[in-house]
């Protein structure tokens, strides 16, 4: 065993601005001897995902930032190939936090064993894993969605995005409205369901916004992937009582200058929103029941998902990049054959 040796992605300096291809490192890694409950996983698939972006960052967050000289993580999904854990054994499929490289070791209780005859490996870092379940649990839980409702979801074209407006079309929405960053990904949108959506590059985003929602109304629920002006926006047309659920906020990731949108956040004193941001860790205990419905999507055909596909360990520090950019449509995944 400790003859193995597994390449990694190490943070070689922490990115000012956007990231840039030097700030990665390949490295090779001797792999550890296995001790007493641990297992050995070859990675198939690991996840790159916006929220990485911050933790590149020396700075207190909510996830401790990444070591520099040292590999990142994040979700994989992977083949058990050596155990010493009474509950994995060789040749089950798992997910756990231990991406950016071929191989992982690691407790055999911080892994979760998946079925891959229900769908293809990474479809568990998507649709039926984190992705899903930040999509599920903000828009209904968080944002508290009701059927018959007005949703406005920006991003709409990524990975938790485009399953946000799905499930709130199979939930019963009465109208759903995407923001995306190309007219690809509008018609993408409008091929998945959604009722209208909007290349936020083509104008202002509140009157992109406005002409998107036309004659219907406002919005009641605001699932908020960007932030900033498409926050602004949202707030602008919320109907009383709206809820906005606060996923992330891209548009700021990558600036070194403070953003200054949006700024009427005071409107929503008297229309009495709410915003409230959320983290995915919180509602695990959703997780059965959003496991559930989502199987129930997929095999009907209500809700597709998409995978933005990058193939080898050494192309993921590009295809993280390339997410920040917007290049992906659905779930930015790297296979590790």
């Amino acid at each position: 065993m400790s003859a193995l040796v597994s390449r990694e992605i190490q943070l070689a300096s922490r990115p000012h601005g956007w990231p840039v291809p030097e700030n990665f490192r390949l490295a090779e890694r001797p792999v550890p001897e296995l001790e007493d409950g641990e297992v050995l996983v070859r990675n198939l698939a690991m996840s790159v995902d916006p929220y990485m972006r911050g933790r590149m960052n020396d700075a207190k967050s909510y996830s401790a930032p990444f070591a520099l000289d040292a590999a990142l993580d994040g979700g994989a999904v992977g083949e058990v190939v050596a155990s010493r854990s009474d509950v994995r054994k060789e040749g089950d499929v798992v997910v756990h936090g231990l991406g950016w490289r071929d191989y992982a070791v690691l407790a055999g209780q911080g892994t979760r064993k998946v079925d891959p005859s229900l769908a293809r490996p990474s479809a568990f870092l998507g649709a039926l894993g984190m992705t899903g379940l930040t999509a599920y649990a903000g828009l209904t839980r968080v944002a508290a969605f009701k059927p018959g409702e007005t949703v406005f979801v920006s991003g709409a074209a990524g990975a938790v995005g485009s399953l946000v407006g799905q499930a709130a079309k199979a939930l019963g929405a009465a109208r759903v409205i995407g923001s995306a960053g190309s007219a690809e990904k509008v018609a993408h949108l409008l091929d998945l369901g959604f009722d209208a959506a909007f290349n936020y590059h083509d104008g202002p985003a509140r009157e992109l916004l406005r002409g998107a929602l036309g004659d219907s109304g406002g919005v009641d629920v605001y699932f908020d992937n960007v932030g900033g002006e498409q926050l602004e926006a949202a707030i602008s047309v919320m109907n009383p009582f709206g809820r906005i659920a606060l996923c992330g906020a891209i548009s700021a990731y990558n600036t070194t200058d403070a953003t200054a949108a949006p700024r009427n956040l005071a409107s929503a004193i008297g229309k009495q929103l709410t915003l409230r941001g959320f983290l995915v860790g919180a509602h695990q205990d959703l997780a059965g029941e959003f496991a559930d419905k989502m199987a129930g999507w997929l095999a009907a055909g209500t809700v597709r998902f998409d995978e933005t596909v990058v193939e080898g360990l050494e192309n993921a520090p590009q295809a993280f990049i390339d997410l920040m950019r917007g290049a992906n449509t659905g779930k930015m995944v790297v296979t590790l054959p």
